[in-house]
């Protein structure tokens, strides 16, 4: 049933209920119907465009009002969904304390923007109330670094391709150290984020490191990074040798550095999924009733230290540097 001439406000609440189910709105033909003028019908589409605006603060839709250009008509469209779900929400919150990765002031903090800024209204109780027993005993990083401003700046420096400097507390003797370095990546791995670089062709300090070679990057835990300068030197790295974060990511254990190399072992443990998850390169090769053998492509001396982690259920077979 059509809204009574001159009533404006039924006749918005009938444009917009026939936009809710997707039907096409023709200026011409509204203005004929309601016995206006098409400048009318305009500002009435200009009004719920607004009012849809202001909704998808409140309930996490984003809908717009389009002009159909093929069929010359205004049509609704949800762009997208702005906040999370509940469960999504909780998930991250879950993973989020479990990192352990900030001081317990920041993980406050964050946890609080996050689900105001991203629960549904009407939930943010119930997350918070499914989370605050676990943030409540939330034990904290020995080091009690705040970091989350130096994250922001590394990134920007690799965005842009600058050179940094950082001056760095070595974990072996707690030496301070400087460094001019090809910053690449950030990465996050077992409690702590890292910076992921290659030196700087002329210092000097890469006769310390006992792989010096350009094609691995060297690893800072970036809580250890007590001062960081951006410079104004930009470096270029060639398409072809660019660092490749997902791929590294794939073959690094516990975030040591080193040269890439394969290793192949019997792996007699109760669930071989935990194994190929931890080792994204790793292919089963062989299989029988008494367990799997298993080779996989791996960075560094990371490696050692999780088979020693796996006591019996894993025996090495070998180790091959990859040149």
């Amino acid at each position: 049933m059509d809204a009574p001439k001159g009533d404006k406000i039924a006749r918005i609440l009938d444009l917009y209920t026939k936009l809710m189910n997707g039907h096409l709105i023709y200026k011409g033909e509204e203005a004929e119907r309601y016995g206006v003028n098409e400048r009318s019908i305009q500002r009435d589409i200009d009004d719920i465009r607004c009012y849809l605006e202001n909704d998808a603060l409140q309930h996490g839709f984003i809908n717009s009002i389009v002009y159909d250009r093929e069929n010359k008509g205004y049509r609704l469209e949800q762009i997208y969904k702005l906040r999370l779900t509940n469960s999504e929400i909780l998930a991250i919150c879950k993973i989020l304390l479990d990192s352990r990765a900030f001081t317990k002031k920041e993980m406050n903090d964050i946890l609080d923007r996050l689900i105001s800024c991203c629960a549904p209204e009407a939930n943010q109780q119930v997350v918070g109330d499914l989370i605050r027993n676990e943030a409540f005993h939330y034990v904290e990083p020995r080091h009690k670094t705040v970091f989350i401003d130096l994250l922001w700046e590394i990134g920007m420096a690799i965005r842009t391709s600058h050179y940094v400097e950082i001056k760095y507390e070595r974990l072996k003797d707690r030496k301070i150290v400087v460094r001019k370095l090809k910053p690449v990546a950030i990465m996050f791995s077992e409690y702590y984020f890292y910076l992921t670089a290659f030196l700087d062709d002329e210092d000097q300090s890469r006769n310390d490191f006992d792989v010096i070679n350009d094609s691995f990057p060297t690893i800072y835990r970036i809580d250890r990074i007590k001062k960081l300068k951006t410079l104004d030197e930009q470096f270029n790295i060639p398409y072809s040798s660019r660092f490749e974060e997902g791929e590294f990511r794939k073959r690094v254990q516990f975030m040591y550095g080193g040269k890439l190399q394969r290793v192949r072992f019997r792996y007699t443990g109760p669930d071989v999924d935990a194994i190929l998850d931890r080792l994204p390169t790793a292919v089963i090769t062989d299989e029988d009733d008494d367990g799997y053998t298993i080779k996989a492509e791996v960075f560094g001396k990371g490696i050692d230290m999780w088979i020693r982690s796996q006591g019996d259920y894993i025996q090495m077979i070998e180790g091959e540097t990859k040149k």
